[in-house]
């Protein structure tokens, strides 16, 4: 994923939970951004995809605020600071793994504008 201010494609980069449990799952998420992007203000999640709705989670110090949508569309935003925000596409934890891997090199190709449900539909991993 770079950090430019060119953004051609739907989606920044991807994310493949290999669970439900968002404790168990976010801290080294939080971690790789932060060491690739810099300080995590905000992550935007899908509330469906979770079993625990935290309002935030404290990794390595510093305090991430966890915002929670209804929409379930399989994407996740990603807040750097107040105003630089990064868009993921979030795989479903059931997804198998060569199929995943397919969805988050397609979403990530440059001048991608497909959505998530596209993607998904096209990589063969069934939406719930």
């Amino acid at each position: 994923m770079a950090t430019t201010p060119r953004r051609d494609g739907t989606f920044d980069g991807a994310w493949w939970p290999r669970s439900r449990n968002l404790a168990v799952q976010l801290p080294g998420l939080i971690r790789a951004l932060t060491e690739k992007l810099g300080s995590v203000a905000r992550i935007g999640l899908d509330s469906g995809a979770w079993d625990v709705h935290l309002r935030s989670l404290a990794v390595d110090g510093s305090l991430v605020r966890i915002d929670w949508s209804e929409i379930d569309d399989h994407t996740m935003l990603v807040t750097r600071g107040h105003q630089d925000i990064f868009s993921f596409l979030m795989l479903p934890w059931y997804a198998d793994e060569t199929a995943a891997r397919a969805a988050m090199t397609l979403a990530v190709q440059d001048g991608n504008s497909a959505s998530a449900a596209e993607i998904l539909a096209a990589t063969g991993i069934p939406a719930r």
